[in-house]
């Protein structure tokens, strides 16, 4: 990372006055590792209309002709206008609107720009939003995305294929062309992360309804409503979904285990927990969340995406100690 530092847990909150600015929530992660498909849920539940987003993919420092000439990947830090997108976000976090520029990735090259508004949230999803610490420290409550990489290649193999008409070996060539600068730039990121999200599955049945889910939270997730219920759970040999708490160099942290054969009445206890902590109005879509589809498929409905959404916005209102509430 830049500063090379052990990242603090402490909130980043504690001088913020809530009423006074946007909460900036960064999803991080490789290519086709779920960013979109979370990100979606995760603003059905906060309500649509108080989210602003911004993709980090828009400050691309070269379009994609150039980015071949120059023999570049557009993971690395030095190919994306990274001052530009510290300035934009710290304008948003101050609770006014940018002009972004915009990138296309059917054509692979820029678009007219596009204003976002800042709203009450500000959705930063990409590839490097925890990667400068310039830009980092703008963001409210991370996110880092690791599935499996199989599971991960599978993704991106039907993303690209089908939506933005690589062929399959070009997609295999670029996978293989891009792994040092994600080992050297995506991947450190997991250390700045509050959240870390990890899908698993069979990669080779595309059952993606029933993938099973690892979620770790720092600090511990406050939630005495979830642990009891699991506690309910365990003492009744029901045991799809788990919880334990870990220590590593950061400190303390939550580890959620989702089974991707949760019951849909299990799963369905667990999101009402997490449900009701959150004090839901009507402009929450309920109905919207954990909502998976593959290109050419019908949408399907996971219970280990849903309830990641769910924890992901639990930690973003539990991080402000009710400051901001739905």
């Amino acid at each position: 990372m830049s500063d090379g530092s052990v990242p603090s847990i402490a909130p980043k909150v504690a001088a913020r006055d809530a009423a006074l600015r946007p909460l900036l929530l960064a999803l991080a992660g490789d290519s086709a590792s779920g960013k979109s498909t979370l990100s979606r849920g995760v603003e059905f539940i906060l309500g649509v209309g108080r989210v602003g987003r911004v993709c980090t993919d828009d400050y691309h420092r070269y379009d994609r002709a150039t980015r071949a000439e120059l023999g570049v990947t557009p993971l690395a830090p030095e190919a994306n206008n990274m001052d530009l997108m510290a300035e934009h976000l710290r304008t948003l976090a101050g609770g006014e609107a940018v002009a972004k520029p915009t990138y296309d990735h059917h054509t692979g090259s820029f678009g007219p720009e596009e204003r976002v508004e800042a709203g009450e949230i500000v959705i930063v999803e990409g590839l490097l939003p925890l990667a400068d610490r310039s830009v980092r420290d703008q963001i409210d409550v991370a996110v880092f995305l690791e599935p499996d990489e199989e599971l991960r290649h599978r993704w991106k193999l039907e993303r690209d294929v089908f939506e933005r008409g690589y062929s399959p070996k070009e997609v295999v060539a670029e996978l293989k062309r891009r792994e040092p600068d994600a080992a050297q730039y995506i991947r450190p990121q997991r250390e700045y992360a509050d959240v870390i999200v990890r899908f698993m599955g069979d990669p080779a049945d595309g059952d993606q309804a029933h993938l099973s889910a690892r979620v770790i939270v720092r600090p511990t997730l406050p939630f005495p409503a979830l642990r009891e219920l699991l506690g309910e759970f365990r003492a009744r040999g029901e045991t799809p979904v788990r919880w334990s708490v870990r220590t590593d160099r950061r400190g303390p942290m939550s580890v959620l285990e989702i089974d991707g054969d949760c019951p849909p009445d299990l799963g369905a206890e667990l999101e009402e927990a997490l449900w009701s902590s959150l004090h839901p109005d009507e402009r929450l879509q309920r109905d919207k969340i954990g909502i998976v589809k593959r290109p050419g498929q019908d949408a399907e409905r996971s219970e280990s995406l849903a309830l990641a959404q769910l924890l992901i916005v639990s930690h973003l209102v539990g991080a402000f100690d009710g400051a901001f509430e739905l």
